[in-house]
């Protein structure tokens, strides 16, 4: 049957698309319209005399879009969200930083005007590090907020209460949501009724359904009517919604959702729950087609192939849904592999598996997720690297960067949505020279659309490798025991 292809809305469809080829298209700063010459003069004490190509379509929309200072844009319009689809290291953090630093420069009170969140600490760090760098000297106020301090401490970071009511301490808060939660719920005083910009950095893992409601909450306190009397009526927001007379009539603040992200998800249905007013897309993750002499196109991607490593034999199994917990049983009890590593979409996802191969039995295994507190990722890393536990359950998320010593195997239980997290996942095995075996799980449904990801990128040598059916047979019996088992124990 014909592939039927996901509608997608125009501004996906036809995105504005940025150089990918860095080095070829970095422009000098002073040929970027727009920038405030207080910044220029920080970004070449900091060594920067060129903007990537991201950052140089990027900051002059948003500082447009922002020209009227922070009230709404020209004739009442509301300016439009903004998504930013490119690699890791393209310079994605300074496209934010630089022109919200300026939006800001002139602002005479001090009120939570931009959120950055952020899925993780470190990542939170590093960008409250390059705001801190560009707001020097300027008298804004950047507060990190990622639970190394206590609650406690936190909140005096944020508000200062006074004689005539609370005072915000931060103009621009970088943040991870757990704690962002907490303070929405907890904080007395913490407002964000002045909110300009919501940013969400690494969106894709962000929209994820552990943190969608921190996005919901954030938008929900944005748009909370204060009830103290008098001057902030002036300043009452309304959804974004048809013009009408009255909407029009107060100078408002719009609040403007800017997404980064490497692998902005193409789920429409994702995109829709952040409710994006819209949006312009810029994106540097595309194919390009050359033309070739008799007129027909090859997609080539001029971008580098990926290299896989040398002892890396790759293989896929078809499958279908109900099969696949039988699959990883029948690897690790009949194949007896060690030393697997093995892939989920999700933290939920992840846990379920645990939960699953723990019930069933005859195999050590252990789940390497953000749950675990980081004494427990450390102790879990060091018994599989001993060989004590021979199948660790993971997320991309948990994963990333980090070098396992000694895997045999990666099993890809749920196919990667990307080339980049496929390349990511088996580059965990056969490092250092050593062999290594990658099995990804494919659904029939998936095959098709996962095989050409893997052609594109220029990866050919993946075999075919069927399990049959009556492989499975023997385990069907107690696995589904498990199953039993396991629904007890979750209600």
């Amino acid at each position: 049957s014909p592939q039927v292809q996901p509608f997608l809305p125009q501004w996906l469809a036809q995105p504005k698309l940025v150089q990918k080829r860095i080095k070829d298209n970095l422009i000098p700063i002073r040929d970027v319209p727009g920038i405030h010459p207080r910044l220029l003069k920080k970004l070449q004490m900091n060594g920067i005399e060129t903007f990537f190509p991201v950052q140089a379509q990027v900051i002059p929309a948003i500082l447009q879009s922002a020209s009227n200072g922070y009230l709404m844009g020209q004739g009442g319009y509301r300016p439009k969200d903004i998504c930013v689809s490119a690699p890791t290291g393209s310079g994605k953090t300074l496209s934010f930083v630089i022109p919200i630093v300026q939006v800001l420069l002139d602002r005479v009170v001090c009120q939570v005007r931009a959120l950055v969140v952020l899925p993780t600490k470190e990542l939170a760090q590093q960008v409250s590090k390059v705001f801190n760098i560009y707001t020097d000297g300027t008298g804004l106020k950047v507060v990190l907020i990622t639970g190394q301090k206590s609650f406690a401490k936190e909140q005096e970071m944020l508000v200062q209460k006074k004689v005539t009511g609370y005072c915000s301490l931060a103009d621009i808060i970088v943040a991870t949501p757990g704690r962002l939660t907490d303070h929405i719920n907890q904080t007395p005083g913490f407002s964000l009724t002045q909110l300009r910009f919501l940013i969400v950095d690494e969106a894709d893992r962000m929209i994820d359904d552990m943190h969608q409601n921190c996005l919901n909450q954030i938008v929900k306190a944005a748009f909370q009517v204060e009830n103290d009397s008098g001057s902030n009526m002036l300043f009452q927001r309304t959804k974004p919604g048809p013009l009408t007379a009255a909407s029009s009539c107060y100078p408002q603040i719009p609040l403007q959702k800017l997404l980064f992200s490497a692998t902005l998800t193409q789920d429409p249905e994702k995109l829709q729950q952040l409710d994006l007013f819209q949006p312009h897309l810029f994106t540097s993750v595309y194919s390009e087609k050359k033309t070739l002499r008799d007129g027909a196109e090859t997609e080539q991607d001029t971008n580098k192939k990926y290299t896989l490593p040398e002892g890396l034999s790759q293989c896929y199994v078809p499958c279908d849904l109900n099969s696949k917990p039988l699959l990883l049983l029948h690897f690790m009890l009949t194949m007896k592999f060690t030393r697997v590593l093995c892939f989920t979409n999700s933290r939920e996802a992840s846990h379920r598996l645990f939960l699953l191969v723990q019930a069933f039995g005859g195999v050590t295994v252990a789940e390497f997720s953000s749950r675990l507190a980081p004494n427990e990722r450390r102790r879990t890393m060091k018994e599989f690297e001993q060989g004590k536990i021979q199948l660790l359950i993971s997320t991309d998320a948990t994963a990333r960067g980090i070098d396992v010593k000694g895997v045999n195997y990666v099993i890809n239980y749920d196919a990667p949505q990307f080339i980049r997290t496929y390349i990511h996942r088996v580059g965990r095995t056969a490092r250092a020279g050593k062999a290594g075996v990658a099995f990804s799980l494919v659904l029939r449904i998936q095959e098709r659309r996962f095989l050409r990801m893997l052609k594109d990128a220029g990866i050919q040598d993946i075999k075919k490798h069927p399990v049959k059916g009556n492989a499975l047979k023997p385990l069907v019996q107690r696995y589904e025991e498990a199953l039993c088992k396991l629904e007890k124990t979750v209600k």
